[in-house]
């Protein structure tokens, strides 16, 4: 099962186990049966005849009642006869170790993906239309980031619901080297053949910029709170978790924005 199916990592975790073959339930509210976070009476006919999950938690585990849900839905998951659990987490945020905890408490196999700033963020998530509109606003200062390939992040969920040797691990997933927000700016600015500039903002301004894109104010100012925190140097060091899990390094952030601008998304 897949929790979070249609997501940046869910959709390419459950596109991985589909072409090996393997069955795969959606955990989405538009799966069948449907799973909704927000109605833990989906949870246990989801769950039912599943023996691995991969567990992901909307809109982030920084979230009010993230852990409480993440460790309700482990122990039903347990419950219910689910073997293996793997939690995709965030680097450097203490909320998220609290759902960490749930998941290594919960008495099945877990392996947890903790995970840097996603690669996609600028092309499938919130900053593409920052991205197109020539400006990207982050509460980040200058700190580097260490950015990760959600093509990674599948690559090791993956292998983690489907292989022996990953159970008890975490493993910190991250690209091959640091980049500032700015030098990520400059890489787009590079591939897509027009100015892309990075600003600095602070938290509140943040949070009122992503209201204007029409993100809830409740998640906004979560999304705001969280990046704040965590954009403050705290993971501005590399993780060895792609190695560890898959034997091979980490994908490239010029690979990946060379590839996207390809495709032409960010020429608006």
């Amino acid at each position: 099962m897949i929790i979070g199916s249609t997501g940046k990592t869910g959709r390419r975790v459950a596109a991985r186990l589909q072409d090996r073959g393997l069955p795969v339930r959606a955990g989405s509210r538009s799966g069948t049966p449907p799973f909704d976070w927000a109605d833990p009476a989906t949870w246990e006919p989801a769950l039912r005849g599943v023996d691995a999950a991969y567990i992901t938690y909307y809109p982030d585990l920084a979230a009010p009642g993230a852990s409480e849900a993440v460790r309700a839905l482990a122990a039903l998951a347990v419950r219910s006869g689910v073997r293996r659990l793997v939690l995709l987490s965030g680097r450097g945020e203490p909320e998220a170790a609290t759902a960490e905890r749930a998941v290594q408490d919960s008495g099945a196999e877990w392996t947890i993906v903790r995970a840097s700033w996603f690669f996609q963020n600028f092309d499938e998530g919130h900053l593409l239309e920052p991205v197109l509109g020539g400006t990207i606003a982050l509460p980040a200062g200058d700190v580097a980031e260490p950015f990760v390939d959600a093509d990674d992040i599948a690559d090791v969920a993956a292998a983690a619901l489907t292989e022996d040797g990953h159970a008890g691990q975490v493993y910190e997933v991250t690209g091959p080297r640091l980049l500032t927000f700015a030098e990520a700016a400059g890489e787009i600015s590079r591939a897509a053949g027009r100015e892309v500039r990075y600003v600095p903002v602070s938290a509140d301004g943040y949070a009122g910029m992503l209201m204007e894109y029409g993100v809830p104010a409740v998640e906004a100012e979560v999304l705001a709170g969280m990046f704040a925190e965590i954009l403050d140097g705290r993971n501005a060091h590399l993780g060895d978790g792609v190695r560890r899990a898959l034997g091979r390094e980490p994908r490239d952030f010029t690979g990946y924005v060379d590839a996207v601008a390809a495709t032409g998304v960010w020429k608006g």
